[in-house]
């Protein structure tokens, strides 16, 4: 289920890939030898009380966007990460990047896996404790982003990962990147009630809606966690998904681009509803450690993560001008209050446990 790339400059790519990594989200800049120095001590430090094995993970689709940042956020928390890759250009794009010395040396491995082949994956999980399902299938076009194809092999993909998990002895955690749209869209609106109908981590979008509507992008993440809860039922791994909304931050024009045009089908729906929003990058990293970290004790089931809900048809056109859509019609004025209210208070709860958080208000939206 790997990432299908367009045509555009690889070297283009890399050097945004780069600067994004070390300048960060608006914070002050960073580099991965420095914290994989910091990193590596707290491994030794964690090894001298025999907890090394405990800190190894691995994390497929680490090239993506969403990946490398879940790879900082674990070298952070001083985790040894295995990186999963698929393609020799995604082991290209990493040397050139220079994010990290020689395989190994800052506490980062790479391995090249295939999510459609189980001992190839069983291999790349092979004495991690935990796994980090981040990798996902986009259109190559970047037009329609997803077809009811990909869905298919989506879902197939995410049975295999976890499948692997099972398989491997030593995995014993997995956190699976899903998204919001596994949790919309549905075939009747409560127009009628007084109070707009609460979305949270109890509800599933109607896959025969999604087929009705050619939702594709939205059926692939709702079959696939489906399936990956499937295949987890009964079996001695624990599993959690993290839901994010509209994965934005420093450098989504062109290194999410495909996934958010994808996203993005059905959007006036989702805006007229109460139900667009939008998540950063970093913040979204942090809740799959956060979430990952609390699995011993009381994190478990889904997780739905955002921090902004785009209410107004100017944020709307805003998002679409930064990714470079053409402008469409503005959807009309509402005529009703939206009939959803998003609800991420699930996971609020668990990240206050160590950082005071407010329902809604991770952070302030930032769409470049």
């Amino acid at each position: 289920m790997g990432v299908l790339r367009s045509t555009h400059s690889m070297a283009a790519e890399v050097e945004e890939m780069r600067a994004a990594l070390l300048l960060g989200a608006g914070g002050p800049a960073w580099s991965w030898r420095r914290r994989g120095a910091a990193a590596a001590a707290k491994r030794v430090a964690g090894a001298e009380e025999g907890a090394a094995e405990a800190r190894a993970v691995c994390v497929t689709g680490g090239i993506s966007f969403l990946g490398l940042a879940v790879v900082d956020r674990l070298l952070r928390h001083g985790y040894a990460v295995r990186l999963a890759l698929e393609t020799q250009e995604d082991l290209d794009k990493l040397r050139e990047m220079d994010l990290f010395g020689e395989n190994g040396r800052d506490g980062v491995w790479t391995i090249m896996a295939n999510v459609m082949d189980p001992e190839s994956l069983h291999r790349a999980f092979d004495g991690c404790v935990g796994v980090f399902h981040t990798s996902s299938l986009v259109d190559p076009g970047g037009i329609s982003g997803y077809t009811k194809h990909m869905a298919t092999l989506e879902a197939k993909a995410a049975e295999q990962v976890v499948e692997a998990c099972v398989r491997t002895e030593s995995v014993r955690k997995c956190v699976f990147t899903s998204s919001l749209l596994a949790c919309v869209w549905r075939q009747s609106y409560p127009h009628r009630h007084r109070f707009p109908a609460t979305v949270d981590e109890s509800c599933w979008s109607d896959e025969a809606f999604c087929r009705e509507k050619k939702l594709w992008f939205a059926l692939g993440k709702t079959m696939a966690e489906k399936a990956a809860w499937r295949a987890a039922r009964g079996r001695d791994l624990k599993l959690v998904t993290v839901c994010p909304a509209l994965v934005t931050g420093s450098g989504f024009r062109r290194r999410n681009s495909t996934p958010s045009i994808a996203y993005l089908k059905g959007a006036h729906t989702m805006l007229a509803e109460g139900l667009l929003a939008t998540a950063d990058v970093e913040r979204v990293a942090e809740a799959h450690v956060r979430v990952y970290e609390a699995m011993g004790g009381t994190a478990g089931g889904r997780y739905i993560c955002y921090d902004h809900v785009v209410r107004r048809a100017e944020e709307f056109a805003e998002l679409e001008r930064q990714l470079g859509l053409r402008p469409r019609a503005p959807p009309p004025p509402a005529a009703a209050p939206p009939s959803f209210e998003l609800c991420n208070r699930k996971l609020a709860r668990l990240v206050s446990s160590r950082r005071r958080c407010t329902h809604d208000a991770y952070l302030p939206v930032a769409y470049d």
